[in-house]
């Protein structure tokens, strides 16, 4: 069965904890970065539903039992596009085609795409996220250094 995903309880959820941690989840900023678990935690807010599949599934139980996508900008993008079972799924799409509460990911590093946002607001052309690890609300898009941009499209949840 297919659950829409709700793009404003995730945006909702990112502005209220851009800038500071919710107590039910880890901070990982010392250990690697916390962007792509701010994310996890905004798709959770949308409505996205946990797959405890522990190579392949998307869940966070405690800092140390959660899946590697959990916290992961690959592993996430991995789960995202290729989820054939519960959770949430999505699509790579073009950066101009994007919505509220999609994803884009920034390759900021000759090597591999290291960071994840998400847009909570399109105005004028102009694409704003929040995010973690340089924590950022509603911060322009064209302010961030990259070297490529990936969007991710989300389509729905897979219940």
């Amino acid at each position: 069965m297919l659950k829409e995903y709700d793009r404003a309880k995730a945006v909702n959820y990112a502005q209220q904890w851009a800038l500071k941690s919710n107590p039910r989840f880890y901070h990982f900023g010392g250990i690697g970065g916390d962007c792509t678990n701010f994310i996890s935690q905004c798709l959770l807010a949308g409505g996205a539903v946990m797959n405890y599949n522990k190579y392949y599934g998307w869940f966070y139980i405690s800092q140390i039992n959660r899946s590697p996508s959990w916290t992961s900008v690959e592993y996430l993008e991995r789960f995202l596009l290729r989820s054939k079972g519960v959770g949430i799924f999505a699509k790579i799409a073009d950066i101009n085609t994007l919505e509220v509460g999609d994803l884009i990911q920034l390759r900021q590093n000759p090597s591999h795409f290291n960071h994840t946002v998400i847009i909570t607001k399109i105005e004028n052309g102009e694409i704003y996220v929040c995010a973690h690890s340089n924590d950022a609300l509603n911060k322009q898009l064209r302010d961030y250094f990259y070297l490529e941009l990936k969007g991710l499209h989300i389509e729905g949840i897979q219940v």
